[in-house]
């Protein structure tokens, strides 16, 4: 990167940005014929001697320390590394797993508590290999500007959650009753001081590198949080459009993790060398039974099937409703060659475990596109994990580099196949409404039900 701190310069006020005279070529620009073909020709040539400095250039980083704890390590010391890293992953993964049923008994405001630390983490570690790359170029306010940016966006999405979910608890405090009123102007004005400051913090020298890390920036905040922001979306539509996807990813890691230890043979990718086809296959299968299995048990209780709603009269949480007709038992007529291996005719089935099979297939064939990502990133700057957080694991961002690709599909397959109007979120935004607004609605509404039939019309005396 030594050249690119000398070529990269920004051009100062006034000055022209010309590309240097080839070999033979006048200065009165004797060649300004030359064919357009040879000109894209010679650019590419110049691109690509760039790319491939670029690449030789960015330095190693040191690997991370063994945070593996002393008691483990002599627990394993007569195992082979590869049976003491399987030992170690296992017991991380089932610590983890009891840690997760914990917060999920503790509730849905302590999920996206949840949500929210692993988003931070992940940023963090996404943001501490750019500076851990580029730290020697001693980049102005690169950290500074990434964790402000951080806090704008977070401000902006959880303003919106706010603004949908909690208006009722907004409508009784005057104070916030501003904020959200002006929320988007105010989230917009934090932005632009960040950028106006980026721009002030531009050095000739550098500038090149801090567009890179400006860019850096600002993909890790489209990737991290507007996932995350999605999350919490899905969280609301009723916890188990939040525990069944995200079930799915860690059922598919850990059972292609064990198909592809015990019986991988045949590489699958080479951007991650360990991954195999028998992994691949054996996960696939095993997400969506689990999937299948997991979707009725969940399906019974109204605790995961009720869109979490928050109660201003108890100042909490509630996940109480008549479940929809997504999770009410029906009966399915079974195709010939299944009637054949059941000897049944008929099968009960709640309709969201059919929907199962569409998120655990998503999980298990595409999700594992998002760790392959995560993997080319990873061997781009030349590192075998994101940090050494969990270990046997590496860090955050290498547990739930497919959970952030599996949010996305789960709130665009809500949008688009599920969610209908709700009628708690149209209440909650009626009785923020001036009362001759609410009162023309009810006037409205009113005609509309006696012309349905709904309501008899009032009799005139």
């Amino acid at each position: 990167m030594l050249e690119l701190r000398h070529r990269g310069g920004c051009p100062g006020p006034g000055e022209a940005v010309a590309p240097p005279p080839r070999e033979g070529e006048a200065a009165g620009g004797d060649h300004e014929t030359e064919s357009t073909s040879d000109k894209e020709t010679d650019i590419d040539d110049r691109y690509g001697d760039l790319d491939s400095r670029i690449d030789s250039d960015i330095p190693e980083i040191p690997p991370s320390s063994d945070r593996t704890p002393e008691i483990l390590k002599k627990a394993l010391s007569g195992l082979s590394s590869r049976w003491k890293n399987w030992w170690i992953r296992g017991i991380l993964t089932l610590t983890m797993i009891s840690l997760f049923f914990l917060i999920i008994y503790m509730g849905s405001f302590m999920l996206m508590l949840l949500v929210l630390g692993i988003q931070v983490k992940c940023f963090h570690e996404i943001i501490t290999i750019g500076y851990r790359v580029y730290h020697s170029y001693d980049l102005p306010w690169f950290r500074t500007l990434s964790w402000y940016f951080l806090l704008c966006v977070n401000y902006f999405f959880y303003g919106e959650t706010v603004a949908d979910y909690f208006a009722t608890f907004v409508q009784r405090e005057e104070q916030l009753q501003f904020l959200i009123r002006y929320h988007r102007f105010i989230s917009f004005a934090l932005y632009l001081a960040g950028f106006c400051m980026f721009v002030l913090s531009l050095v000739k020298k550098h500038c090149r590198l801090q567009f890179y890390m400006f860019a850096w920036t600002h993909v890790t905040l489209l990737i991290i949080v507007t996932q995350s922001h999605l999350v919490i979306q899905s969280l609301f539509e009723g916890m188990i459009w939040f525990l069944l996807p995200i079930s799915s990813v860690i059922c598919n890691d850990i059972t292609a993790y064990l198909f592809g230890f015990f019986f991988g043979r045949t590489p699958l990718i080479k951007l991650s060398p360990k991954k195999t086809w028998e992994g691949f296959i054996g996960g696939f299968f095993s997400t969506v039974v689990f999937g299948f299995i997991a979707a009725y048990v969940l399906s019974k209780y109204q605790y995961f099937v009720c869109p979490v709603e928050y109660r201003s009269d108890v100042n909490s949480f509630v996940t109480e409703c008549e479940p929809s007709e997504l999770f009410q038992l029906r009966n399915y007529s079974l195709p010939p060659f299944l009637k054949a291996v059941l000897r049944q005719e008929r099968v009960s089935l709640y309709p969201f475990q059919i929907h199962s099979i569409a998120l655990s297939t998503f999980a298990s064939l595409i999700g594992p596109f998002g760790g392959f990502f995560a993997s080319g990133f990873k061997r781009a700057f030349k590192i075998k994990d994101f940090a050494n957080t969990i270990p046997g694991h590496g860090g955050i961002m290498d547990r739930f580099d497919c959970q952030y690709l599996m949010a996305t599909f789960v709130h665009v397959y809500i949008a688009s196949f599920i969610r209908g109007p709700n009628p708690s979120k149209v209440l909650q935004q009626l009785l923020v409404l001036q009362p001759e607004h609410q009162l023309n609605i009810y006037k409205t509404l009113k005609i509309h039900l006696i012309e349905k039939g709904i309501l008899q019309p009032a009799l005139k005396v």
